[in-house]
């Protein structure tokens, strides 16, 4: 079984290029360039340069030592929150903002959910002196106000999406619409492993310098290259994808995705899109998506603004449909009380996003000596006033 994209742009049947004439051109071009553009030395070299002395890559891969006492297992966790701009998106945007250079655009646009994608949009914007439109859901930008000061003051404009339930599925369609209107100048930044054929990939190779590196820092730590889980959340699965890519044909290796359950899986106010979700086409893709029994799209909900969308990326719903990755949901509760555990146990605040991940110690058991590597894809600064409101600090 492959679990890499072919070269049609599909992960078994999920995946594709399903967009609007007037956008051909535009991922035609892209498609055609970009696994040339990687493989050039000149690339290669600049991107390594720029993970290494403005991300601040390599990211530690640390043990939990009081965590992993609690669990009875050996927890470690890859510390993407640590990255400059405080989660795993700055790798994907790095690439995109040097393969938009390479091919001549000179205004960028992108969508965000969290702010996070929005935030290293913005922030390669200005490393590198190009124009920058965020769209962002208005009930996003109520939510995520730090992240917004960020994105203005790196420079970036910040348009709110008022259609729809006002999250990242509506600022993805403004961006998208933006791209139909300026074809020729403008590269889209898309922050996820979702949308047409290349990004998936692109965007996935792009964050596969997480598993490249836990390859070797736990051969350093441990004397074997491979976990015995690598477990990541997803909403449309970018730091789960760099996470599990150099373990997807590792057989030993047991993959665990982590979707929001929301309020619970069924109760209308979810984001597991695993078990909720059915084939459909977002955004320019075919995957698992949540929709209503005539198609239409189901408003997702997670108290962590980076998993509220209601698709998951084409390689992950393959993962999920061959059974190669475990799909778990976690509550909102579940997730915040295990966020504050890593503050007690370990002194990390983490992002709400990467507490999903860490609820699992609490309903799945590990045997003491597997080998358990967790991305904590970002760190919580931008989730303060959501952790001040929920445990009423």
């Amino acid at each position: 079984m492959n679990y890499n994209v072919n070269e049609k742009g599909y992960y078994g049947e999920f995946g594709g290029a399903f967009i609007p004439e007037m956008l051909y051109p535009n991922v035609e071009e892209l498609r055609q360039n970009y696994l040339k553009v990687m493989a050039e030395p000149s690339f290669q070299e600049e991107f390594n340069q720029l993970l290494k002395d403005y991300v601040g890559r390599p990211s530690p891969l640390y043990f939990a030592k009081r965590l992993s006492e609690k669990y009875n297992t050996k927890i470690y966790l890859k510390r993407e929150d640590l990255n400059h701009t405080g989660a795993h998106k700055i790798n994907n945007t790095i690439g995109q903002i040097l393969m938009a250079k390479r091919l001549g655009k000179t205004r960028i646009i992108a969508e965000t959910g969290a702010g996070q994608h929005g935030v290293a949009t913005a922030t390669v914007c200005a490393l590198m002196g190009l124009e920058c439109i965020v769209y962002m859901g208005e009930v996003d930008i109520a939510r995520q106000a730090p992240n917004v000061a960020r994105m203005k003051m790196l420079g970036a404009s910040v348009v709110p999406a008022k259609s729809g339930s006002r999250t990242l599925k509506d600022a993805t369609n403004e961006a998208i619409r933006d791209w139909i209107n300026n074809p020729v100048n403008t590269h889209y930044i898309i922050g996820s492993a979702i949308g047409p054929h290349p990004y998936p990939d692109m965007v996935t190779r792009f964050q596969s310098v997480i598993s490249e590196e836990i390859k070797w820092q736990l051969k350093e730590h441990e004397g074997r290259e491979n976990p015995d889980y690598v477990v990541a959340c997803i909403g449309g699965g970018s730091n789960a994808a760099g996470t599990y890519y150099h373990f997807l044909h590792e057989k030993d290796v047991n993959i665990i995705a982590v979707e929001a359950a929301g309020h619970g899986v069924d109760s209308g106010e979810s984001a597991a899109t695993s078990v909720l979700g059915k084939e459909g086409v977002i955004h320019g893709c075919k995957t698992l998506l949540m929709q209503t029994k005539d198609g239409q799209i189901t408003e997702p909900y997670s108290i962590s603004a980076g998993l509220d969308y209601p698709g998951v990326g084409p390689m992950h719903a393959h993962l999920c449909k061959t059974g190669r990755a475990e799909f778990m949901a976690i509550t909102d509760d579940d997730a915040m009380n295990a966020g504050l555990e890593l503050c007690k146990l370990e002194g990390i605040i983490p992002a709400i996003e990467s507490s999903h991940a860490l609820a699992i110690f609490e309903q799945k058991s590990f045997k003491p000596d597997d080998i358990v590597v967790v991305s904590l894809s970002g760190r919580g600064d931008k989730d303060l006033q959501n952790y001040i409101d929920y445990f009423g600090f």
